[in-house]
């Protein structure tokens, strides 16, 4: 089964065309991409737009969570660090 490459610009290229009201169905019809690859890359070029109008993509939001999540666990355990070492008035 041949699997055709697409065009990181191809693919954003649909997606907005998606976000902008043509269907699934459409798309598939008129491009030859399956319904299931268009719903993939619809998902990964999703994005949140900033106040610049720049879109944020989903796998940088992704990134920027885990990011987040890693930060969060260091400062609990800084704060538990530190309640063990603070001598405690008796």
């Amino acid at each position: 089964m041949n699997n055709p490459k697409y065009s990181e610009e191809f693919k954003r290229s649909l997606v907005i065309l998606h976000q902008n009201g043509k269907s699934l169905t459409e798309l598939r019809r008129d491009y030859g991409v399956s319904t299931s690859t268009l719903s993939r890359w619809i998902k990964s070029y999703s994005g949140v737009p900033p106040k610049n109008g720049s879109i944020t993509m989903t796998k940088q939001i992704k990134a920027l969570k885990k990011r987040n999540a890693q930060l969060e666990e260091e400062n609990t355990i800084l704060k538990k660090a530190i309640a063990i070492f603070t001598p405690q008035p008796s």
